[in-house]
């Protein structure tokens, strides 16, 4: 049964969005990039309908944070399976998150959807290992810890690496391990993303080539309150002597392909193609 929210579960994503929608006017730089990364990609076909979709995702950043912050209060192992749509994705990829836990995985995904929620949400499945960006802030990352990424969840540091102690727990615990494979940087492999050139991660394809592990490649997108849609296609399994290249280009085009079906849940204002 589905719990009755609070007033301010109600509303924790208006608030967010309403308060970026404030914001916007005093970030054009950030508006400059994310309809240039519109109009460049072809996602939008005009500069009125780049500027709707970047607002769009701006105040989406916002509201999908304020509200992931009170799922640990609304989603919990009683009752997540409520809170997860998963009708039109591929089966296969449904049973390897959600019906496999004695088989590590791999989650190669986006800045896209409702990533920070769909780790709390997954780890009622499976325990998750997710591969961030360290917070500046050793206050927020304890606190994130014992009120945000609560359960089965171990957060790594993307500045330390796949360590061999990483690697281990992923192994020993049927962890799913969750890389955002779409942040700009001036390493991995050159490859297209919408239509442009984007320097792109590389781990993904390399740890499931090498532990010869299934790839689940998707995004969960937010369709109402609390409620969340997985959106991907066919699990990959690359076989070892694979091409690096082409089996990453291939997550590329899986994610590109999600994105276009809900472009104002995608971070369009980052700056992925920079290094292009």
């Amino acid at each position: 049964m589905t719990m009755k929210l609070s007033f301010v579960q109600r509303h924790a994503y208006g608030w967010g969005a309403g308060f970026a929608a404030l914001l916007w006017t005093f970030f054009p730089s950030r508006r400059r990039i994310a309809i240039e990364n519109l109009i460049k990609g072809k996602v939008a076909a005009d500069i009125t309908q780049a500027r709707r979709i970047a607002k769009a995702s701006w105040c989406h950043l916002a509201g999908h944070i304020a509200e992931a912050l009170l799922v640990p209060g609304v989603i919990g192992g009683g009752n997540w399976r409520e809170h997860l749509e998963v009708e039109g994705a591929s089966p296969e990829a449904v049973k390897l998150l959600l019906e496999t836990p004695d088989t590590p995985i791999i989650i190669a995904s986006a800045h896209h959807g409702a990533w920070e929620a769909a780790t709390n949400l997954l780890s009622f499945a499976r325990p998750m290992i997710a591969i961030a960006r360290a917070m500046n802030s050793r206050f927020v990352t304890k606190w994130l810890e014992k009120h945000h990424f609560r359960g089965r969840i171990k957060v790594i540091d993307k500045n330390r690496g796949f360590t061999p102690a990483v690697i281990r727990q992923w192994l020993d615990t049927n962890a799913a391990m969750t890389v955002l494979i779409d942040q700009h940087t001036k390493k991995g492999v050159r490859l297209s993303f919408f239509g442009r050139p984007a320097y792109t991660f590389t781990s993904a394809t390399r740890l499931a080539m090498r532990y010869q592990v299934p790839i689940v490649v998707g995004t969960f997108v937010r369709v109402a309150p609390y409620r969340y849609r997985l959106v991907g296609g066919e699990p990959v399994l690359p076989v070892k002597d694979a091409s690096l290249a082409a089996v990453t280009q291939l997550l590329n085009d899986r994610l590109e392909a999600a994105i276009r079906q809900y472009p104002e849940q995608y971070l369009w204002f980052h700056r992925r193609w920079r290094h292009g």
